[in-house]
């Protein structure tokens, strides 16, 4: 079976959040599987040295409005395709807007290009490159769907949706510069609200929508959570599924995780004091009994940072430390600044993001904060699982999915892994923290939540499977 993999990023070539995560780990989880998996992505800056190392195979003339390439190269032993038109893909800033933050106003057309470009991979354009399957992984590919269809491309089509509030809308006159015909002007094909969506268009179109978990897939039926596709979702409900992401061990293994200044095992956990030091001095925290808190994390009303930053003088009055890493909302990066202006040497904070920074907070601190309002799956919580990090997290998604709460019952019963608490408020979120500050003081309990976590299986290996079994499934005469 031959699968091509189309997204806007992929580790380690280009990452801005977990879903280059999941396509960069994809392709290996699924050869288990022998799935053999080609990733297409975009040709950004980022991609320059692996065109060079790469060759050309194809052309687009005209591929709106700008010449194209595809360029044949590798991700990590594994076939990778890239869009090299640099009219559209190589600028100065991120993936998907300017240094600033402000989205490119073009993005429409940018994106568009990818999709078209997968779609007339997907059809044959390219000679030697067949595929079964086309998944499409968020709105940035999401026309691709749309585009087998218009094509009549022999291949099934599955849209993952890895977070339904990222829906790539755009206002509808746009509709004729894509090349799609009339007829998916409709409700029945990218228009969405007298605009379109891109991901509207992928769920509209594929054969088969998945999400990044069991439980966000029965969220997004929801209006809560469906941001306003709910009644999409619903309908197609026989075609959803919702499959947890997994972790690569070969990048997240505290064993032989070279961000860490002391590497470790579930057997080893006293080798963390070292790290826990490090982290002390990396964000200017003063040793103590009390347990480091760690948040690596966009700083986001859905991650819900605002309300850590309304306790977060409480959090230092019940005996915890935070320290803190990741960039957002400017008022909410303002106020953990400030928290850390009032609490020096309890708080510390670092905006930005630094990859070995992130590794390092989850193989010292003691436990990681995630009070999402909603998560899709969520993987900074795995992470910390495999790092003996106990995830605090609210009862949503994937946390749900991946967390077993320290009840009396799972302490009891030795299944406990975390921290869950029900609803995303102040009090909510400061009784879990009591909760794991009580914990941590009684060692043997607190061992037994970290070693549970690490114990725990959340590589790709199910998840490869479980995609594996959906696509031969598609596959099968109806």
């Amino acid at each position: 079976m031959r699968v091509l993999s189309v997204a806007s990023e992929a580790y380690p070539l280009i990452k801005t959040g977990g879903l280059a995560d999941v396509v960069g780990a994809l392709p290996a989880a699924l050869a288990d599987q022998d799935v053999a998996t080609t990733t297409l992505l975009p040709g950004y800056p980022a991609l320059a040295p692996t065109m060079a190392a790469g060759c050309a195979i194809h052309e687009w003339p005209d591929l709106f409005g700008t010449e194209a390439r595809l360029i044949e190269a590798g991700l990590d032993g594994h076939p990778l395709l890239i869009l090299d038109a640099p009219a559209l893909f190589d600028r100065d800033g991120g993936p998907y807007g300017d240094a600033t933050g402000r989205d490119w106003d073009d993005n429409w057309r940018r994106f568009a290009a990818l999709a078209r470009a997968a779609a007339d991979i997907a059809d044959g354009a390219v000679k030697g490159h067949r595929f079964d399957i086309l998944h499409a992984h968020d709105w940035q590919a999401g026309l691709a769907p749309a585009y087998v269809r218009a094509l009549g491309a022999p291949v099934k089509t599955v849209m993952t949706v890895h977070n339904i509030a990222f829906q790539g809308r755009f206002d509808l006159s746009l509709f004729p510069a894509l090349g799609l015909p009339d007829w998916m002007a409709s409700i029945h094909g990218v228009e969405y609200y007298d605009g379109i969506s891109y991901l509207k268009a992928g769920l509209q179109a594929a054969d088969a929508i998945t999400t990044v978990s069991p439980t966000y897939a029965r969220e997004i039926r929801d209006p809560a959570f469906g941001m306003g596709l709910e009644g999409l979702i619903a309908s197609r409900a026989a075609d959803v599924s919702g499959i947890v992401n997994g972790i690569d061990p070969a990048v997240w293994n505290p064993a032989t995780d070279a961000a860490l200044p002391a590497p470790y095992t579930a057997d080893t956990l006293a080798d963390r004091a070292a790290n826990r030091a490090a982290v002390d001095d990396r964000f200017g925290l003063a040793p103590g009994d009390g347990p480091i808190f760690t948040v690596v994390s966009r700083l986001t009303w859905q991650k819900g940072m605002d309300v850590l930053a309304a306790i977060l003088d409480d959090l230092v009055a019940a005996g915890g430390r935070l320290a803190l890493l990741g960039s957002g909302d400017r008022p909410l990066e303002a106020a953990f600044l400030a928290a850390a202006d009032r609490h020096p040497g309890r708080i510390g904070v670092r905006i930005g993001y630094d990859e070995n920074l992130s590794h390092l907070l989850q193989g010292g601190a003691d436990a990681i904060l995630i009070p999402s309002r909603f998560e899709p799956c969520g993987l900074t919580q795995l992470y910390g699982l495999a790092y003996g990090c106990v995830p605090v997290v609210a009862r949503t998604g994937g946390l749900a999915d991946t967390v077993v709460d320290a009840n009396e019952a799972a302490l009891a019963a030795g299944v406990a892994t975390g921290i869950v608490h029900d609803g995303v408020t102040p009090d909510a979120l400061l009784h879990a923290i009591r909760r794991a500050i009580a914990l941590h003081a009684q060692p043997d309990a607190w061992k037994r939540l970290q070693t549970n976590g690490m114990n725990a299986d959340f590589s790709w290996r199910e998840s490869g499977r479980r995609y594996a079994r959906l696509y031969h499934d598609l596959m099968e005469p109806a």
